[in-house]
């Protein structure tokens, strides 16, 4: 494992920031399990509908505006004590599948375990967001400025490293224990991930404490930001569509098939290892055009992806065209459309906002974009419900109609970026926000806080 950390011998300059590359490689492996699609495989296995799966997948989004609100705490109690909060509490609340799946083991399923499960799920994201208020912000605040490519490149590593892993081994327990069995596994990996990234976290020194935007400005400047015409509430706009059309097809494509063509979790698990393969081909190829070609074609691109995954998933539930080869493709083709979007994104923002609003308005931004697309889930949720009126039935004639709104809308939004005002070789400083790139659809999230940083010391410029 150390060759995956920088060492004195291989990147000295680096070393101090290890603990750093140590909480994220170990953090994968709590959000791949506890948020990710193991966590919609359990729901589903304890006879969770359509509604309250997409309700748990949610809850990661729709509580980005307590990112927000705990960002007044940086300034009182500081960067390390308010992530190292957060950290620390969140992990309680992984115990708590845990235990179900013990439980589930001895006596089976029962009627409070779903919504012990959701109820566990919204902690974990509760206090993962009051966590997240600091952590782009502190690692921007410890590491010098010539230093943050290589880290948020190296951090980007190892998350791909632990997250593949992980979804490999989820897969491979899946396949080889008893359901509740690999599902108590996963959760005391997730367990383990955990812990040993929150007493990495302790490694780490603190910086200043911030000052922050006061949440008097936000409530004063956030309408005119979303409703007065400029070119970054235009943006704004589209983005929260995209986010709308997309954000359901990961957990609602897990569901379908484990419940109606009843495929194993591990081969839906190795699905889900395609659709993390596309997000590293799209954070590999892109980041190296980009800048040449402008973030506009990628949008383009992003959406074109979606519509022909859309097209594919409305004839496969229609006649089962391409069986599981067709689903491997259309999972990674997913990951692709994410990851460029995502990318594309981190690129076009700073250019539609002035330097003197930037904090504010990727903050607004990232907030409404993820709570507003995360809402989407919920809402799908309710219609995909078996039409005779089994908890775990699912309406696949109204999963169609689905993919035909996400083709249409991809189709329409096309038309929209298309004509996005973009003047190439205009320099702005990009936003690097290390590992969410490879969690594209939770990438909004990390734009959420209203820190003001300080200007970096000349002694760390040179």
């Amino acid at each position: 494992m150390s060759s995956l950390f920088p060492t004195a011998k291989s990147d000295p300059e680096l070393v101090p920031f290890r603990p750093g590359l140590i909480f994220a490689f170990f953090n994968a492996l709590a959000w791949q399990i506890g948020i990710g699609t193991p966590m919609v495989l359990f729901a589903e296995q304890l006879g969770a509908s359509p509604f309250q799966v997409g309700l748990a997948y949610s809850f990661v989004f729709v509580l980005t505006p307590v990112q927000i609100v705990s960002t007044a705490l940086l300034p009182r109690y500081g960067f390390k004590a308010v992530m190292l909060g957060g950290w620390r509490t969140r992990s309680v609340f992984l115990g708590v599948p845990a235990v179900l799946a013990g439980y589930a083991l001895g006596g089976g399923e029962r009627t409070w375990m779903v919504p012990a499960l959701i109820w566990s799920v919204f902690f974990f994201c509760l206090f993962r967001s009051i966590g997240a208020a600091s952590g782009i912000s502190w690692f921007y605040a410890i590491i010098p400025e010539r230093l943050r490519g290589r880290y948020f490149a190296s951090d980007q590593f190892v998350s791909a490293i632990a997250g593949v892993g992980t979804l490999l081994v989820c897969a491979g327990l899946f396949a080889l224990l008893p359901v509740y069995w690999a599902l108590l596994a996963q959760y005391g990996i997730a367990l383990a991930g955990s812990t040993v990234s929150y007493f990495s976290l302790r490694k780490l020194p603190d910086a200043a404490r911030p000052t922050s935007i006061s949440l008097r400005t936000v409530l004063q400047d956030t309408p005119r930001l979303l409703w007065q015409r400029s070119p970054f509430r235009t943006y704004a706009w589209l983005a929260v569509a995209c986010a709308a059309l997309a954000t359901p097809i990961p957990p609602f494509a897990a569901y379908y098939l484990k419940v109606v063509p009843q495929l194993s979790t591990g081969r839906i698990m190795l699905f889900e290892v395609m659709r993390y393969l596309g997000v590293m081909v799209a954070a590999w190829v892109i980041r190296r055009r980009i800048d040449i070609t402008g973030a506009r074609p990628f949008f383009l691109l992003a959406l074109g992806v979606y519509a022909l995954v859309s097209a594919y998933w409305w004839w496969f539930l229609e006649n089962g065209f391409g069986g599981i080869a067709g689903v491997s493709v259309s999972y990674f083709l997913l990951g692709l459309g994410a990851a460029t979007w995502a990318i594309a994104n981190l690129n076009y923002l700073p250019t539609v906002i002035s330097a003197e609003e930037r904090t504010l308005a990727v903050a607004v931004h990232g907030a409404v974009t993820a709570c507003i697309g995360g809402l989407s889930p919920v809402l799908w949720g309710f219609f995909l419900k078996g039409s005779d009126g089994a908890v775990r039935g699912f309406n696949t004639g109204v999963f169609q109609w689905f993919f035909v709104s996400v083709f249409v809308g991809a189709a329409a939004l096309s038309t929209f970026i298309a004509r996005l005002p973009e003047a190439k070789g205009h320099s702005v400083d990009p936003i690097l926000i290390g590992n969410a790139i490879l969690r594209p659809f939770r990438a909004m999230t990390y734009l959420a806080n209203l820190v003001e940083l300080r200007p970096t010391r000349k002694a760390d410029r040179k």
